[in-house]
């Protein structure tokens, strides 16, 4: 076994404070404060460089499916380094890996998804789908089809494309104006949006929304709708079940495709290998990323149907889209044993037993808390929604970094989650079991008390 690195924290936060500019933070707050530095990972636990464990609640971000500290993903990885670094996908080109996992996941995802182009991540993988189906219509001779609807609070990454589609407005403040063609609906969230409605007016309400949309923008007009089936990062909005059996068949009437936005719900995490499974709906178009590597190596892709690769490969012309890294096949390598320890080990069976141990936990602390509106969650993927007030729902003013406080409460009682102005998501990695869930119960509950009161 080797043995364990000392590091020096204050060398550490000092140069990255100094030269390192993080992604999706405050900066100003890493500037004065700096980050805490993870240096050790072994299933679900994480060790910081001074030694402290933490259980890792939100699996890196979403993706550390199997858990950190796979030994096998490590040795595929370097065995594929020795064997050929780095071969392109572009120009004919491709490598044993690559093929071999494309062909797997042809066996992964329910027909007609049989045909698979590889990107570096969900937001790659998102642009791809997006420009996949209006080039299918450019292609059928419908140029006019290039609009894109989504749902407002969906999250599909930040490219430009990806950040277009996204409907959290936060990501878009300071740059500059959106990519056009992209028109969003009102998320299936119940719980915000339908009151005074059954689950099944609700949905009867959000499906006239999308006919009348449609009408508005013309069906001749509209390429594609994209949507996660359970959409993460927006606040984990699960819809209600009848929600995607009763949108599709409007899409599909009008000659709109339906992209399934899997980088979150895939491989896993929503108690089956994907979303859609929880829905009975099969999309035109899938994007993944995220639990196809569980987070090990970058990797992600999107699949599209037999009708569409059909169009796609017709005519006698260059395919103009891809990616440097498109098929690597270090990461395509990494991939096959990941699914096989997600295959073998039951995972997804395991999120779903696991997610509702951990939901009956939160609902058993927190549903009489004054200040908690909402416990929800599918599988591994939860939120505990914070309010200031339980009868209006209204919700905690930014000034007061409600966020920010929990992310400190949480962290000092050894839990990685991801709390935000309006509460606190949760992901751990799909391996969990209870003695941890009940401990990611109880630190979720007494950081609420520290910070808001109980």
């Amino acid at each position: 076994m080797a043995v364990a690195q000392t590091w020096n924290t204050t060398e550490l936060v000092t140069n990255d404070k100094a030269h390192h500019l993080h992604p999706v933070s405050n900066l100003r707050a890493l500037r004065d404060d700096g980050p805490l530095v993870m240096v050790r990972g072994e299933d679900v636990f994480l060790w910081d460089s001074d030694g402290k464990r933490y259980i890792d609640a939100f699996a890196g971000l979403w993706n550390v499916n199997v858990g950190h500290g796979r030994a096998e993903l490590a040795e595929a990885a370097a065995d594929q380094i020795r064997e050929v670094a780095f071969v392109p996908s572009f120009f004919g080109l491709t490598s044993p890996p690559t093929i071999e996992l494309a062909t797997r996941l042809a066996a992964l995802f329910p027909d007609p998804l049989n045909h698979f182009q590889f990107t570096s991540g969900g937001a790659e993988s998102n642009e791809t789908a997006l420009k996949i189906a209006r080039y299918y219509w450019w292609l059928k001779g419908r140029s006019e089809k290039v609009t894109i609807l989504s749902r407002k609070m969906g999250y599909h990454g930040i490219a430009m494309g990806a950040l277009a589609a996204t409907g959290i407005p936060t990501y878009h403040e300071g740059f500059g104006p959106m990519v056009p063609g992209f028109v969003h609906l009102t998320p299936p969230f119940h719980y915000r949006f339908g009151d005074g409605m059954s689950e099944d007016e609700f949905v009867a309400s959000l499906v006239r929304e999308l006919e009348e949309t449609i009408a508005r923008e013309g069906a001749e007009n509209i390429a594609a709708m994209i949507g996660e089936p359970v959409q993460g990062s927006g606040g984990v909005v699960v819809p209600p079940q009848s929600y995607w059996a009763a949108i599709a068949p409007v899409l599909k009437e009008h000659d709109i495709l339906l992209i399934f936005d899997e980088v979150i719900c895939g491989f896993g995490r929503t108690g089956t290998m994907f979303g859609m499974e929880q829905y009975g709906v099969t999309p035109d178009i899938v994007s993944f990323a995220k639990g196809i590597t569980s987070g090990y190596i970058p990797l992600g892709g999107v699949g599209v149907s037999d009708e569409i690769w059909d169009t796609l490969s017709t005519p006698d012309r260059m395919f103009m889209h891809g990616f440097t890294y498109s098929g690597h096949p270090v990461a395509c390598a990494v991939a096959m044993p990941n699914i096989d320890i997600i295959e073998r080990e039951r995972l997804p069976e395991n999120a779903g037993r696991a997610g509702a141990y951990l939901l009956g936990a939160l609902h058993d602390r927190l549903d009489d808390h004054p200040h908690v509106g909402n416990v929800r969650g599918k599988g591994l993927m939860l939120f505990v929604e914070l309010v200031v007030d339980k009868a209006t729902k209204e919700k905690f003013d930014p000034a007061l970094n409600t966020g920010g406080k929990m992310t400190k409460a949480t962290r000092a009682r050894g839990i990685i989650v991801r709390p935000v102005n309006d509460g606190i998501a949760i992901s751990p990695p799909l391996t969990i079991q209870p003695p941890e869930l009940d401990e990611i119960a109880s630190a979720i509950a007494d950081s609420i008390d520290e910070v808001i009161g109980a």
